[in-house]
């Protein structure tokens, strides 16, 4: 026996032998060479273990070659939760998808075509949100709805008060405190009111020549059920201060599966001078953080914000402009469809996709459920959905797949919900679950 017959190893092909495959040239055109390299690196490594025949390695390594250069990877969001913060909240639209492509490149993102002069940056984005909103005078954008809160408070009340209700103190997530946001800008807070209970004159009281505005938020991630009181933006409008009201989840106008959900358009109506919110939550847009101003004195202050020095550090990209813009005059977003989902037509989808799984030898069942919007947004509100309703261990090798499927797990099995998935995207679901039920 010859040498190289005794040791199979010897037959794994250089890395430039196969780097040289027009496959892989072409894979490290579109990916870069590092990355490809270390994919066929990793797949000669298998070969040398046993675990694939030396002559597949080229195979292998376009076989593992991920279709783009980015780390990420698809999820469809079968959770039940319409923005899931995990998987980056709201899905963007398809002409917001179509905008991002356009503005990749260069683009008038801050140019007069006209002239041939300076532009002004993000106008057609800013025309689009007060075309969205009416009752706003002015308008401006930043990274996000936390950053808008804090370029407000760093404008408007640094060294000075800001007047909020205890109960109103949240944590917005991943362990960040607005008090703690807003004491960083180096303002004071003046805590009025208990946990449960806040009235009028609480904030009448606490009014002095230090108050630079009292602060309404949103608790958009729980509720307070019981012995409660809040007092409203037209209570708080009557104090003669301005009054800021961080709505949280973005919505720009009531929605009728929402009625305790607040939204800019009534905000403003009911005597908010300014208004902050997301863009990436029930809105449907790109993270971005939005500040609204009332006509008169709202915009006053929304240009004192717009020319602070952190106004800068906090300015969204060409992209954020492009996709937001195109979220406000495209069609309808798959946030705002799925929230408006026929509970009748999800149980057809889930009874279909059960049947269609049954018939290939997959255990299924079709069964009522019921979905959330999360993101921060709607805390209580559960919404009828249905899901589709499969063993427990589904969940991990879905997880695995590609494109991975999130589902949950409840009461023992692994539930794959519709609400927040399109239509379109039942094939795809289809062809996940068969692929795990197909794997070793």
């Amino acid at each position: 026996m010859t040498e190289t017959a005794a040791d199979p190893r010897r037959l794994v092909p250089r890395t430039d032998t196969v780097l040289a495959d027009p496959r892989i040239a072409a894979a490290v055109r579109r990916l870069g060479r590092g990355l490809v390299k270390r994919t066929v690196i990793a797949t000669q490594q298998r070969a040398r273990r046993g675990e694939i025949a030396p002559d597949t390695v080229a195979d292998a390594a376009v076989a593992a070659l991920p279709t783009t250069a980015t780390g990420l990877h698809p999820v469809l969001n079968a959770t039940g939760v319409l923005l899931h913060t995990n998987l980056g909240r709201a899905p963007l639209s398809a002409a917001a998808r179509d905008a991002l492509a356009l503005a990749a490149g260069t683009c008038d993102v801050e140019l007069d075509l006209d002239t041939g002069g300076r532009g002004r940056r993000g106008a057609a984005a800013i025309d689009a949100l007060l075309s969205a909103v009416p009752a706003a005078g002015a308008a401006h954008l930043v990274n996000n709805g936390a950053a808008a809160l804090a370029l407000v408070a760093g404008t408007l009340a640094a060294g000075r008060e800001i007047v909020i209700a205890r109960g109103e103190l949240v944590e917005i997530g991943d362990g960040f405190r607005i008090p703690d946001l807003l004491t960083a800008t180096g303002a004071r807070l003046r805590e009025v009111g208990t946990t449960n209970r806040v009235h009028p004159a609480d904030y009448a009281e606490a009014i002095t020549a230090e108050t630079a505005f009292v602060l309404k938020v949103h608790p958009s991630n729980f509720t307070i059920t019981g012995f409660t009181r809040s007092v409203g933006l037209p209570e708080l409008a009557e104090l003669d201060v301005p009054v800021v009201a961080d709505i949280g989840s973005g919505l720009l106008a009531p929605h009728p599966l929402l009625p305790d959900e607040p939204d800019a358009a009534t905000a403003l109506a009911q005597g908010a001078t300014l208004v902050t919110a997301s863009g990436d939550k029930l809105l449907g847009g790109p993270q971005a953080g939005l500040l609204l101003g009332s006509p008169g004195v709202g915009v006053e202050l929304v240009q004192r914000v717009r020319r602070h020095p952190l106004a800068r550090a906090m300015r969204v990209d060409k992209l954020t402009l492009a996709a937001f813009e195109a979220t406000l005059r495209g069609p309808v977003s798959p946030t705002r469809l799925a929230l408006d989902a026929d509970v009748t037509r999800l149980r057809a989808r889930a009874e279909a996709l059960a049947a269609r799984l049954v018939a290939a030898g997959v255990e299924a069942e079709a069964i009522d459920s019921a979905s959330t919007v999360g993101g921060g947004g709607a805390p209580g509100v559960v919404l009828p959905s249905a899901a589709v309703a499969l063993p427990e261990e589904f969940a991990a090798m879905l997880r695995a797949g590609d494109p991975a499927v999130l589902g949950r797990l409840e009461s023992g099995r692994c539930l794959l919900d519709l609400h927040a998935l399109p239509p379109e995207s039942d094939d795809a679901l289809a062809g996940a679950v068969l692929a795990a039920e197909r794997s070793p």
